[in-house]
């Protein structure tokens, strides 16, 4: 049980404090509510471009990162599809640095063309290097909008094209920022040899005075449901053959996330999972195959994705990978196999929230998705899974009116 207390600014800002006296270092997570999906369709990117911005400067401090490093500490950040966040870590005694220093750059960045302008170039080449000119490094470009029609899941945090950054003007990012970077759009947690009085303390008095600001109101659309066989087909310099199968799923929310994430456990966890097990190890169709869910807040996509060895075609390979859900399908799992990958999840899942940061990030993500509280229920939610549940989810996402197919041809293999 992660123990907390939380708190709500006049300005709108949630603050979160785990204390814990037994931490020797301070961990400091600010997430702000904007991801890919909240951008317009025209200009992708712009989540992760702030990513970059984030650490060009403030109103009132022009270097980010010196400040920090003075104070002891370290600092990172992430964005995905659903939120941006940022975090730090750092000695108890110089804790207010980061109140200073992140309430500063919620207040205002240092807006330049010139910062714009090298920012811009950097995730461009980003873009390229990882996404463009890196062996199957275009897949989520080409997956997800075969997925997605409707919801902006269709396009991946680094966005669409790399024309949107380079067309984005200075007006256009000052708008994102005022109508995302809020005390009303964002969380903070503080964890560590804290008490909630000092936190409150300092939080009223960095970040209380900032104004609360109206948000960009873009309606994030659902994605109806798909209710036809999707498949691409493509060709690439790449050794090897490969396949992605994406199935919709439910969200974060959903009572069924955790079957499914267990689903996922079941079929591709290791080397004593299903798929390894039988399509790897025993009849050698592929060199590496995985099951996995993206984990996103609103419905979100599982993926099954395989190499093919030489001498197998897409047909044979797809027709072993249906073969194994069909059996997930319609024989239950046995109680042995199933308390492994439960057993399995429990001891990653509470392994992983060692640490003070881990801890911060965790609170925070689940007081955007409704209460911080969800955290303390997550193990339990995994433990009351069935294997009547496993099949019924089972069901209901593996058909094939359900499935999105991308066929990643090597160039110049005979199939």
């Amino acid at each position: 049980m992660i123990s907390f207390e939380k708190f709500t600014l006049d300005n709108g800002l949630k603050v979160i404090v785990h204390s814990d006296k037994s931490m020797p270092i301070v961990a400091f997570n600010l997430l702000y509510n904007v991801g890919s999906k909240h951008e317009d369709p025209s200009r992708t990117g712009f989540a992760h471009l702030f990513e970059h911005l984030m650490f060009g400067g403030s109103v009132n401090v022009p270097n980010y990162d010196d400040p920090i490093e003075q104070a002891g500490g370290e600092n990172n950040a992430f964005t995905s599809n659903d939120i941006t966040n940022y975090y730090l870590t750092l000695p108890k005694e110089n804790l207010e640095t980061a109140f200073w220093i992140e309430s500063d750059r919620m207040l205002g960045l240092a807006f330049s063309q010139k910062s714009l302008d090298v920012q811009k170039n950097v995730v461009i080449e980003e873009f390229n290097q990882s996404y463009l000119n890196q062996p199957y490094g275009d897949v989520w470009l080409l997956l997800r909008p075969l997925a997605y029609k409707v919801h902006p899941y269709q396009w991946p945090t680094i966005g669409k094209t790399p024309e949107h950054i380079a067309n984005a003007t200075l007006s256009e990012v000052k708008e994102f920022f005022y109508g995302h970077y809020a005390p009303n759009n964002a969380i903070l947690c503080v964890a560590g040899d804290v008490s909630a009085d000092e936190v409150l303390q300092m939080a009223q008095k960095w970040f209380g005075p900032i104004p609360y600001r109206e948000l960009y109101g873009k309606t994030i659309k659902k994605e109806p449901l798909q209710t036809e066989k999707r498949t691409l087909e493509v060709s690439r310099r790449v050794p090897y053959n490969s396949i992605y199968k994406a199935y919709h799923m439910c969200g974060r929310t959903h009572n069924d996330y955790s079957t499914t994430d267990l689903i996922s456990d079941i079929l591709s966890n290791g080397k004593s999972s299903r798929l390894f097990q039988s399509l790897v190890k025993q009849k050698g169709i592929f060199s590496n195959i995985d099951a996995f869910i993206t984990g996103d807040n609103d419905e979100g996509l599982f993926v099954i994705t395989g190499r093919l060895n030489d001498n197998y075609s897409f047909s044979q390979a797809e027709e072993a990978i249906d073969a194994e859900i069909e059996i997930i399908k319609t024989e239950p799992i046995s109680h042995y196999e199933l308390n492994k990958v439960k057993n399995k999840f429990e001891s990653n899942f509470t392994f992983g929230l060692a640490s003070a940061n881990e801890k911060a990030l965790n609170l925070c993500q689940y007081e955007l998705l409704g209460d911080a509280n969800l955290l303390n229920t997550v193990v339990d939610s995994y433990r009351m899974i069935t294997n009547t549940d496993i099949q019924r989810v089972a069901k209901r996402i593996f058909t094939t009116t359900n499935c999105s197919t991308l066929y990643y041809n090597a160039e110049n293999t005979n199939q």
